[in-house]
């Protein structure tokens, strides 16, 4: 009963844009600190993906392959969009899940957002991470543009112009539907895996009396389980996201035509290659993401947070 009186007194700390803009800043942060330093694993997972009769001899083969074929520095191809694109999601998604989660408290009632509070985290996740997929999305499609045509553009800045400039702005979201399809189940386990598993610990171990450093330990725990669910969930449609950017459609072909083409030609098998990079990079990347999240909120004063655990 304690907890259910401590989430909506700690909520009158900090309230409004001071504490969602905090949210969103620690979101940024652990997003784009984690995906890019991860990406040489990116590199590797997505010429597996895009290559997999070369790039055949699992993620770490791969690393040797990239390395003695076109040097260290092509680990790093990407850095740029990478780094940027998902600065912009991280605030969109961790913010917007903050935010949305609040909305349907104030709609429900803290009570009732409670007992009924994984529909409330599903619900959330996915409505945040369809506007970040919106931000993602342009930078998303320029960094897999660099990684499977290595002489395609120097950078960012670069590949992002020629491809505006090419292709028109309507190349930026030729894989918006495939990365919905990728993002929104990955973020929906994300986060509703996540919250199970914190709540798990706490229940066995008095959050107050937890140090900080004990906090930031759950939360990499945590997410690391909240990343293999994710990353086995969304694998399929990561697959076809890198696929469908790797070239331009066939005149007056249509996403959704090509999506099914490229279903067809993966099978089961193939969408799922490069998952054992793929579990290893997301795993990772989601632990870290909570853990740093976790610790910029508290040194930024937004603990109190939307907390519907029991």
């Amino acid at each position: 009963m304690a907890a259910k009186v401590d989430a909506p007194a700690q909520e009158k700390k900090l309230s409004g844009f001071p504490l969602y803009a905090r949210f969103a800043f620690a979101g940024a942060v652990c997003c784009s600190v984690t995906h890019g330093a991860l990406t040489p694993v990116d590199v590797v997972k997505t010429r597996i993906q895009l290559d997999p009769a070369t790039y055949n001899r699992g993620l770490f083969g791969g690393f040797r392959q990239v390395i003695q074929n076109e040097g260290p520095a092509a680990l790093l191809t990407g850095f740029g969009p990478t780094a940027a694109g998902y600065f912009l999601q991280g605030a969109f998604k961790f913010g917007g899940y903050e935010f949305f989660k609040q909305q349907f408290i104030n709609q429900l009632g803290y009570e009732t957002a409670s007992n009924n509070r994984t529909a409330v985290y599903l619900a959330s996740s996915a409505l945040a991470e369809f506007f970040a997929d919106i931000a993602l999305c342009p930078l998303e499609a320029t960094r897999i543009r660099l990684v499977s045509e290595p002489t395609f553009a120097n950078g960012l800045l670069g590949g992002f112009t020629k491809i505006l400039k090419n292709e028109g702005v309507g190349a930026f979201y030729s894989g918006f539907g495939p990365i919905l399809f990728k993002q929104v189940p990955y973020t929906m386990a994300k986060f509703v895996v996540y919250e199970k598993a914190v709540e798990a610990v706490y229940r066995v171990v008095d959050k107050n009396s937890v140090s900080d450093g004990a906090k930031t330990g759950i939360n990499l725990g945590s997410g690391l389980v909240a990343g293999f669910a994710a990353a086995i969930v969304s694998q399929p449609a990561d697959t076809m996201l890198s696929v469908i950017n790797k070239t331009k459609g066939q005149p007056g072909e249509s996403t959704v035509s090509r999506l099914i083409k490229i279903g067809k030609d993966l099978g089961f098998r193939g969408s799922y290659a490069g998952i054992g990079a793929r579990l290893f990079m997301v795993g990772t990347l989601t632990a870290g993401q909570f853990a740093i999240y976790g610790d910029i909120k508290r040194i930024l004063g937004a603990t109190g947070g939307v907390e519907i655990a029991k």
